[in-house]
C-alpha cells in the first residue's frame, strides 16, 4: 500500500463508523496569533473539545497536514520529521474508549493487515491525582492483547492536557488519559546506550508509535480532578509512521513519498544514503519538503 492508499483508507474506515469528513485546517493559521503553524489535527477543534457543539455532529474525521517547530531537534533519526500528516478521529461526547481502541485495533490488523504480534500497547499507570487507567487495560485484554504487549507509564507519557501532566494543570483544564499504539521492529538490534532493556518508549528506533487515543475524561478544579459530563476521544497517528509499518521499514525516509527526495539529493550530493550520511540527508529531505509545504499553504 502506498501513502495514498493508507491515508485514503483510513478516512473511508471511520466513515463507515459515521464519521464525518472536516477540511483539514491551513497549515498557516490566518486567524490564531498563539501560534505560527499548526501542529496537530485537534488544534482546530478545541472549542468542540471544551463543549460547543460541532456543525458537522460529533462523530469526525480527517487528514491534517502539521507543523512542529519543537521537534527539530529530533530531525535526523529514522522517525522524526518537523512536517508531517496526522490521521485524526474524534468523538464529542459520543463513543468512548471501548468503541476507539477496538476500532483502532481493526483498522490496524485487518484493513492494514498488520501482524499483532508486532504491535504494542501503553496505558496510564495513574498517580496521586488521578487513578490508574484500568478500563483502557481491560478492554485491549478483552480485544486480545496479551498482558506482556501491555505496558503501563506515568504522565509523563501517557497523560494528555495542553498545559501538561495533571500536577500542571490550572484549575478549569481539561484532559485525560492516553493510550498509544507501538510497532515492534524485529530486525531492528536494541542499543544499550538506551538502557539494559527495550520497551516501547525507548529511543533506539525499535519500537515506532503510530496512533494514540486521547481519552478527554476529566476536568481539574481547585480540589482536584472530576469526570467530565461528556467524554472525549481525540485520536491522531502519523500517516508517515503507518506507511512506515505497512512498508515494513523502521526507517521513514525509506517510504514511497520521501524515494524520491531522497534520491534527489543523492544525485546533487554524489553520495549515498546510508552511514554517516544518514542523518544529514535526513535533515535536508525533511527540511525541503517543509518548506514546500510551508510555501504551498502560506
Amino acid at each position: 500500500m502506498t501513502t495514498n492508499d493508507i491515508r485514503q483508507a483510513y478516512l473511508d474506515f471511520f466513515k463507515s463508523k459515521n464519521h464525518q469528513l472536516i477540511p483539514p485546517a491551513p497549515l498557516v493559521p490566518p486567524d490564531d496569533p498563539t501560534t505560527l503553524f499548526t501542529s496537530s489535527g485537534m488544534q482546530q477543534l478545541v472549542p468542540y473539545l471544551k463543549g460547543e457543539p460541532h456543525p458537522m455532529g460529533k462523530r469526525l474525521v480527517n487528514s491534517q497536514p502539521c507543523f512542529r517547530a519543537e521537534d527539530i531537534e529530533e530531525v535526523g533519526d529514522n522517525r522524526h520529521t518537523t512536517f508531517f500528516e496526522m490521521l485524526g478521529n474524534w468523538s464529542l461526547g459520543d463513543y468512548f474508549k471501548q468503541d476507539q481502541l477496538a476500532w483502532f485495533w481493526e483498522f490496524l490488523t485487518k484493513e492494514l493487515k498488520l501482524p499483532k504480534d508486532k504491535l504494542h500497547v501503553t496505558v496510564f499507570e495513574g498517580n496521586k491525582d488521578v487513578k490508574k487507567d484500568e478500563e483502557s487495560f481491560n478492554i485491549w485484554r478483552k480485544i486480545g492483547i496479551s498482558e506482556k504487549h501491555i505496558h503501563y507509564y506515568p504522565a509523563k507519557k501517557n497523560w494528555w492536557s495542553r498545559s501538561g501532566t495533571p500536577d500542571k494543570m490550572p484549575s478549569g483544564e481539561i484532559g485525560g488519559p492516553d493510550s498509544e499504539v507501538f510497532f515492534e521492529f524485529d530486525q531492528v538490534k536494541h542499543n544499550h546506550k538506551f538502557g539494559d532493556k527495550c520497551h516501547p518508549n525507548c529511543e533506539c528506533g525499535r519500537f515506532l508509535e503510530i496512533g494514540n487515543s486521547v481519552f478527554i475524561q476529566y476536568e481539574k478544579t481547585e480540589k482536584g480532578f472530576k469526570s467530565l459530563p461528556k467524554q472525549n476521544v481525540d485520536f491522531g497517528g502519523g500517516l508517515e509512521r503507518l506507511v512506515a509499518v505497512v512498508q515494513n521499514t523502521p526507517d521513514i525516509f525509506k517510504i514511497d513519498i520521501f524515494k524520491p527526495l531522497i534520491e534527489s539529493i543523492e544525485k546533487t550530493t554524489n553520495q549515498k544514503y546510508e552511514g554517516e550520511n544518514l542523518a544529514p540527508m535526513r535533515i535536508i529531505a525533511d527540511h525541503l519538503r517543509a518548506s514546500k509545504a510551508m510555501l504551498r499553504k502560506a
